[in-house]
């Protein structure tokens, strides 16, 4: 009897195209009035520059792939949706100042590279539970976010209106060439760690703790610069990249290309595009599209999901294996994380899959206060990512990295925090029109926490 090795028989895959997804059924999707108005918006948009370039994408893709083997960790973070009215300098510096923040303390207390990944520059749709919203007796189409309709609850305001999607790219370049003429100017100069200075950082419970980081960094990059007698050019600015939900699939598919010198068909509407718990459908449209792309890619991972139908899901969207093109974005909730997620973490070691494992600790716990606010508790999110270390620990698999909703506002949308918000505080300055979000001294809380959990622990798989 022959003892060769039988190699397993490789399904057959079927062609792709940019738009091979509308063959499939497509949920989460606005219904357009004008047919002839999508059409004339989807070929003005494939006209427009490409707002991010594969060069670009595949530096991302090889900075994941550090993360996933413990050479990096991923901070993933921003708005939970994006408004036309909050594409302003402000709002985007602060956004920009609070994710330094956080990196500079990840940096500090891990001693490992951050992989800095805004929610923004096109994080303008939203899933919605239902497609239409009753208010008074009268149902009228769901907001969908910026780009599909608007919030007001008018008849004219909730008609999806195709044009948006020009306005969300052109919004989305402006966010882009702000943040990249911030960081070529030296925003982002780890020399001077004091530009990111939020007006809390005196008052703040944090704020001796994250001072005394700011000049511990600074005092090492002044001493390696007097041994190696030059200044260090390095660290006058860092890699910023965009992510966003990749919801509207007419929108994706517009911004879809090929690219001279390079394989493959790129998003270039974003660096890291990723999929909902809601439209993550092994047969949908959503995870058809995604398959093709060369972008590096996550998908969120719920409560409900089976560790067969994960597997499944992974053969599809990343069948070879690729480092650094699939990541995990778990989110079970704090009262779910601890039995829902070590079967999944043990069937992906077990088959031996090459994952980017990430916790997203929000959108598990959101709830509804006595007085009408959706909001979530800042011990909930603490406690969910305090919970997926130790998982990983003890699954012998590894967690890198985190996914946050999060401004660099003075909002009060999450309760608790060092200043302890209640819902009383709520009222006081709840912006979101969605979710609620960290404000910019929880997201500082949350990187501490990392430090402290992440740091004291030991790699379960002994990379880093």
């Amino acid at each position: 009897m022959s003892s060769a090795r039988v190699e397993p028989i490789r399904p057959i895959v079927a062609p792709w195209a940019p738009d091979s997804w509308r063959t499939r059924p497509a949920v989460q999707m606005p219904t357009y009035p004008d047919k002839g108005e999508l059409a004339s918006c989807l070929d003005e948009l494939k006209a427009l520059p490409p707002l991010v370039t594969s060069r670009e994408i595949l530096g991302l893709k090889q900075q994941l792939a550090d993360a996933q083997e413990g050479r990096a960790f991923l901070l993933q973070g921003g708005d939970c949706a994006e408004t036309f009215s909050q594409c302003s300098s402000d709002t985007i510096t602060n956004r920009l100042k609070v994710l330094l923040q956080m990196s500079l303390v990840l940096v500090h207390g891990l001693k490992l590279p951050v992989v800095r990944v805004g929610r923004f520059a096109g994080q303008y749709a939203k899933p919605r539970s239902a497609d239409a919203e009753t208010r008074d007796g009268i149902s009228l189409p769901s907001y969908r976010g910026d780009i599909v309709n608007s919030p007001e609850f008018t008849e004219v305001a909730r008609i999806p209106d195709p044009r948006r999607m020009i306005k969300a790219h052109a919004r989305s370049a402006m966010t882009m060439n702000f943040v990249r003429s911030l960081i070529d100017g030296g925003f982002a100069d780890l020399h001077h760690p004091e530009f990111w200075e939020l007006g809390w950082v005196e008052q703040s419970p944090n704020a001796a703790e994250y001072q005394k980081m700011v000049t511990a960094i600074g005092d090492a990059v002044r001493f390696t610069e007097i041994l190696i007698g030059r200044r260090m050019q390095s660290l006058s600015r860092v890699a910023f990249y965009t992510s966003h939900e990749a919801l509207l699939l007419t929108y994706e598919e517009s911004q879809t290309r090929q690219v001279p010198r390079a394989d493959g068909w790129f998003n270039l509407s974003t660096h890291f595009p990723w999929i909902g718990m809601r439209t993550a459908d092994l047969d949908g449209a959503h995870v058809e599209y995604f398959r093709g792309i060369a972008n590096p890619i996550a998908v969120k991972v719920g409560p409900g999901v089976t560790p067969d139908a994960l597997l499944r899901l992974i053969d599809a969207l990343n069948p070879d294996d690729e480092p650094g093109r699939l990541g995990l974005i778990h989110r079970m909730g704090v009262g779910r994380i601890a039995d829902n997620l070590p079967p999944l973490l043990d069937a992906v070691r077990r088959e031996g899959r090459r994952v980017l494992w990430v916790c997203d600790p929000m959108h598990g716990n959101t709830e509804s206060t006595s007085n009408g606010y959706k909001t979530r508790r800042f011990k909930n999110i603490r406690e969910e990512i305090e919970q997926a270390f130790d998982l990983h620990a003890a699954a012998g698999t590894r967690l890198g990295g985190v996914h946050l909703e999060l401004t660099g506002e003075n909002v009060t949308e999450c309760l608790g925090g060092a200043r302890q918000l209640t819902e009383a505080d709520l009222q006081r300055d709840y912006r979101s029109t969605v979710d609620p979000r960290l404000n910019y001294e929880q997201s500082l809380e949350i990187a501490m926490l990392i430090v402290r959990k992440r740091g004291g622990m030991s790699d379960p798989q002994g990379d880093s």
